[in-house]
């Protein structure tokens, strides 16, 4: 079997686009993946591009030579997007491999680990602040218009589920948009006020037994984010995600609040993640497949058994992500909970052949070939991504 071609897709998304791969072969197997930043659609492209170069022609069913490979060639430029354009290029091999064999990538890794995977609503109310034209809702205007979004989630059988700060406004900005909080990373007496009154709001509608948790990406420095969990303990938080690449500082939060602290999501590759876990600077250790691709990020996971830690899989993208990210739950066994993204763009569901089986907050962990779905590239093309 050989690599006869390399090919991505931009796919118009909520705020950012989706990013595709497709590797073809000489036998009609084609490998699927979703991967990387779309906000870095163009140069995903690019590097993808580049990247194929040193594949086509040679057997895609050696993943882990290929990875190593690319890898090793690319040194020069370690880290950040090449390694997401990498991740694109690894994540098809498998679904090629596993294709293959007629089985699903898990069974390569040893799984099944489980039957289902337990999962959370993420983005619960940003999405309806800060996307309500794209996806026909109201705007959030009061916290009236919060209790009757967040209620959704018990109605729809979830347990758990992740918001961001919401700014009060005529309508409400989540600060994840990046345009109501301060460049210099600065925890104002407004944010913390709203945050606090928030929570208050949150917890009042939903009840004590529900999981919440608060992901405040980078939009603090350390003083600020230790302010924040300590005034948000009192609500019983399942964690506070936060994106801070100092590991002291992190401990230093850890160390400060009973809130639980989850971080990790924006380390690519187990050696970026050693000084966290040789610190113990977080309850909960973020991993996205997407990301980094399923070698690393299994190493990572059993990194992190080694530290006692469970991990909770990033995935808040499409069908064929989730696909991705149950396969990898499905290989290791310490899985605190997992993404998922029930509101996105609605085509999202043409996107692919078979859609994940969600049920009272539990996802099945899938049974075909592969991932468990393929790309309808016909909706990648109908549906791509403005340049």
């Amino acid at each position: 079997m050989k690599i006869t071609s390399v090919e991505t897709f931009a796919v118009e998304g909520l705020n950012q686009p989706l990013m595709f791969c497709a590797i073809k072969t000489d036998q009609g197997i084609v490998g699927y993946s979703e991967f990387g930043e779309g906000r870095l659609a163009q140069g995903m492209k690019g590097l993808v591009r580049d990247l194929s170069n040193q594949l086509l022609g040679e057997d895609p069913r050696a993943v882990e030579a290929h990875y190593i490979q690319m890898i090793r060639s690319t040194r020069m430029a370690y880290g950040g997007a090449t390694w997401q354009a990498i991740a694109g290029i690894e994540l098809a091999l498998w679904d090629i491999k596993a294709k293959a064999l007629e089985i699903p990538v898990y069974e390569l890794l040893g799984g099944p680990t489980r039957s289902h995977q337990r999962v959370y609503w993420s983005h619960m109310l940003s999405y309806q602040v800060r996307s309500y034209e794209k996806l026909g809702t109201k705007p959030v205007r009061s916290y009236d218009d919060i209790r009757e979004v967040v209620a959704q989630a018990s109605e729809m059988g979830y347990d758990t589920f992740k918001t961001n700060i919401q700014m009060p406004g005529d309508p409400f900005v989540s600060l994840a948009q990046g345009r109501s909080g301060p460049h210099d990373q600065t925890l104002t007496t407004g944010i913390l006020n709203a945050a606090v009154k928030q929570m208050e709001v949150i917890r009042d509608e939903v009840g004590p037994d529900m999981g919440i948790c608060l992901d405040v990406n980078e939009h603090f420095k350390a003083d600020g984010q230790i302010r924040l969990a300590q005034a948000l303990e009192p609500f019983n938080l399942t964690w506070m995600e936060l994106d801070n690449l100092d590991a002291p500082s992190v401990r230093m939060v850890k160390d400060a609040t009973t809130t639980p602290i989850c971080t990790g999501e924006q380390r690519l590759g187990p050696t970026s993640y050693r000084d966290l876990f040789e610190l113990r600077a977080m309850d909960v250790c973020k991993v996205d497949v997407q990301w980094q691709g399923l070698i690393p990020a299994r190493r990572v996971a059993n990194m992190a058994e080694v530290y006692d830690i469970n991990i909770a899989p990033h995935n808040f993208n499409g069908h064929l992500s989730t696909f991705q990210t149950m396969n990898l739950c499905a290989s290791v066994t310490n899985i605190k909970i997992s993404e998922s993204d029930p509101v996105q763009v609605p085509w999202r569901d043409e996107l692919v052949t078979n859609l994940p089986v969600i049920e009272q907050g539990l996802v099945s962990i899938p049974q075909d070939p592969g991932w468990g779905t393929n790309l309808n590239e016909k909706a990648l093309k109908k549906y791509a991504a403005k340049s």
